[in-house]
């Protein structure tokens, strides 16, 4: 295997900002301590500490002196306007919401949005500086009375669950509530927001107060069980109330925050027996046929060659090193596909500096935070990688004030969703969920049949697919015939999604599927790749006669266009592209034309879908923050033996 190392390294100068004498403080470095710690304990940002620490972004070492910008000079600030209406700025510290701002400041949605119309499009992040304008704030510097919200305890409530509901913390639920320190008895009636009167007791009671808003159980309701919901934009109380088919007044009950207006990005508490609508689809574009736009972009590629690690090993040659390491052949088959995107993006003629550089990482190291200071890379438009998660985050918290979008190339891992971060790579339960999403969508009738040793996924539809039948099985552990056949449909698609490596169990699924094709339709479906359907013993005839269907990040693309991507790689690189390559080719391509546009990365994001020749990008935004990809086929094999995406 011939690759050619060309790596730009480009020399660039990176811009401090300048704290005058008396706006810091220092810290001395303890061991294990972190720099997120020592940021949330000054009530700064990570970002903060790193603009007066260059050198702490390679590591904290104990007994360090760091230099801290004080936290008062980023505080609230009033400034008296027209009309005696007062004025303020406000940083967004981590973990705050719109509403938490919203609430505390006494503003609506709209007048914060009005006033920072960048929240939008950009959402909030960490380190913003929002404008607050309100006759009502903290007008002769007298804070907003909170206002006193009660919560009466429910069966099987627990104070996680509570906390979680209305976004406080345990330790500051224990703290207005002592009493229930050590239980939490049904009934009791908590302290959630505001100061109670010095006359309102803590006490149990049967009956909530007309005067107060409270969570009562909730009338002609069967259901005890619970789910979240977030608050779409244009939602109201009364489309909500109708979504869910709770009365006004049930669903205040439910979550007594509502009184006090709709928000969107509420997390609601809504009976589990709810089915919702599926999340709009984005529409599919080829940007290659787009006019792109005239202003330079610059794209960085962290890739982990880890070239001096090969350099020191005098032990293995090049070659033999070659022959081990999967890790690095995975690496460089990623950029050869790169190098391939980036020679097809210079013959659309897109204005795009692409820069490569050594990421030198493992799962626990890399030298990210160097790259990111010694080149300037915050003035990339974009930045492809690095490929372990923990590093992706370490790119993504460093980048995060200047809003540069970190797309993650391979992981499928998830760990803290930083708002710039874009997962590439489609989550496991997301695959899973898109093939019971698709068996919906054709009207189809669902039965599982799951073998016991699989609990995880016995539980993952249970939780999430309440509407999947179970086949009974047998004493042994085996497939009932009978039983199966019993609870197929005549007028509908039977899809029988089957979960087990044991080959008597497939066969025996199999054999009963068969029987009954003369009299229903069926289909078989696995949620994830099975070893044991590749094996002699299973007839794969009969695999193409039940069409059986998975779901799938990539795709077999037979296509003139994958055809020539192929030839072309082969030419260059004297082998055909592994799934490596063709990712690497796909997600560099993808990045170079969203940012070829007349918009911002995540402004393509938002708004179109795109195919490439294996991958699908399809982004939303995660709860937690961030995006995800739910771009995913679903692929059948067909009576023609080959593997089609199902339509």
């Amino acid at each position: 295997m011939k690759y050619f190392f060309a790596i730009c390294m480009s020399t660039l100068w990176f811009n401090y900002s300048v704290f005058s004498q008396g706006k810091t403080t220092t810290h001395k470095v303890e061991k294990g301590e972190t720099i997120t710690q020592i940021a949330q304990k000054y009530k700064v940002t990570p970002f903060d500490i790193y603009q007066l620490n260059p050198d702490a972004q390679s590591g904290l070492k104990p007994n360090s002196i760091l230099l801290i910008p004080n936290s008062s000079t980023k505080k609230a600030v009033n400034v008296q306007s027209k009309k005696g209406t007062t004025t303020v700025t406000h940083q967004v510290a981590p973990k705050e919401t719109l509403y938490g701002i919203e609430k505390k400041y006494g503003v609506s949605d709209e007048a914060l949005k009005q006033a920072n119309p960048f929240l939008e499009k950009d959402g909030l992040q960490i380190g913003q500086i929002l404008t607050i304008s309100s006759n009502a704030v903290l007008k002769n510097n007298i804070p907003i009375t909170e206002k006193v919200v009660y919560h009466y305890v429910l069966p099987k409530e627990t104070k996680y669950s509570i906390a979680k509901q209305y976004r406080i913390t345990i330790e500051e639920l224990e703290r207005k509530n002592p009493e229930v320190v050590s239980n939490l008895p049904e009934g009791f009636k908590l302290l959630i927001k505001g100061v109670a009167p010095k006359a309102d007791k803590n006490v149990v009671v049967n009956e909530p107060k007309k005067e107060i808003v409270v969570t009562a159980p909730i009338k002609n309701t069967v259901s005890t069980n619970y789910l979240n919901y977030v608050v779409k934009p244009k939602e109201t109380l009364y489309s909500l109330s109708k979504m869910v088919g709770l009365t006004q007044e049930e669903l205040i009950a439910l979550n007594p925050l509502l009184s006090e207006g709709v928000i969107e990005g509420m997390v609601l508490k809504v009976p589990a027996t709810i089915v919702f609508s599926q999340e709009a689809k984005k529409e599919y574009q080829e940007l290659s046929k787009n006019t792109y736009s005239n202003s330079r972009k610059k794209l960085t590629l962290l890739l982990p060659f880890n070239i001096s690690k090969i350099e020191n090993d005098t032990v293995n040659s090049i070659a033999m090193r070659l022959k081990k390491d999967k890790f690095l052949n995975m690496t460089l088959d990623f950029y050869a596909g790169a190098l391939m995107a980036i020679d097809s993006a210079k013959t659309l003629g897109l204005n795009i500096d692409v820069n490569i550089f050594d990421s030198q990482e493992t799962k626990s190291s890399s030298n990210v935070a160097s790259l990111i200071k010694n080149n300037d890379l915050a003035d990339s438009d974009a930045i492809i990688g690095p490929f372990y998660q923990s590093n992706v985050e370490k790119a993504a918290e460093l980048l995060l004030p200047n809003r540069v979008p970190v797309i993650s190339p391979l992981s499928k891992d998830l760990g803290v969703s930083y708002a710039n971060i874009f997962q590439s790579i489609p989550a496991p339960e997301a695959v899973k969920n898109a093939m019971f999403d698709y068996m919906r969508t054709k009207g189809g009738n669902i039965v599982a049949v799951v073998d016991k040793k699989k609990g995880s996924v016995i539980q993952f539809i249970k939780e999430n697919h309440k509407d999947v039948q179970f086949s009974t099985l047998t004493a042994n552990g085996g497939v009932s015939a009978e039983n199966l056949k019993s609870l197929f449909v005549k007028d509908k698609i039977n899809y029988v999604v089957m979960e087990t490596e044991n080959t008597g169990m497939i066969k025996s699924t199999i054999t009963a599927m068969l029987s009954a094709m003369a009299t229903y339709k069926v289909q078989l479906v696995i949620l994830e790749p099975n070893a044991t359907l590749d094996t002699d013993e299973i007839n794969f005839l009969n695999l193409t006669k039940l069409k059986l269907m998975y779901p799938s990040v990539t795709r077999e693309n037979i296509s003139q266009e994958a055809l020539i991507f192929e030839k072309e790689f082969k030419k260059k690189n004297k082998i055909y592209p592994s799934i490596f390559a063709t990712r690497g080719f796909d997600i560099t391509f993808d990045t170079m034309l969203r940012l070829a546009q007349d918009k911002k990365y995540q402004e393509t994001i938002d708004t179109t879908a795109t195919e490439q020749i294996d991958n699908k990008f399809e982004f939303y935004k995660k709860e937690d923050g961030g995006y995800t990809n739910k771009g995913i086929y679903i692929l059948y094999y067909d009576t023609d033996l080959t593997i089609k995406v199902a339509e």
